[in-house]
């Protein structure tokens, strides 16, 4: 297992786990990152934040910091 802020553009893996407490948790559970859903990189900023990922039909930018608390699989 690993988080999502190590997976490359291109890739796509299964949410497993959300790391983290409180409103920033919620917050990430808000914008429809869950466990089962399936999330594919598209892009990632020349310095590694943001992550720019597809999930549930649309598109969704993460800072570095908070795609470490997801943990996903291949």
């Amino acid at each position: 297992m690993t988080s999502l802020s190590n997976i490359r553009p291109g890739q796509t893996v299964t949410v497993v786990k959300l790391h983290g407490e409180g409103a920033l948790r919620r917050r990430i559970m808000d914008m429809g990152v869950t466990r089962g859903v399936r999330i594919t990189v598209r892009r990632v900023a020349p310095l590694g934040d943001p992550i720019e990922i597809d999930l549930r039909s649309y598109q969704l930018s993460l800072r570095k910091e908070d795609a470490a608390m997801i943990e996903v699989r291949l």
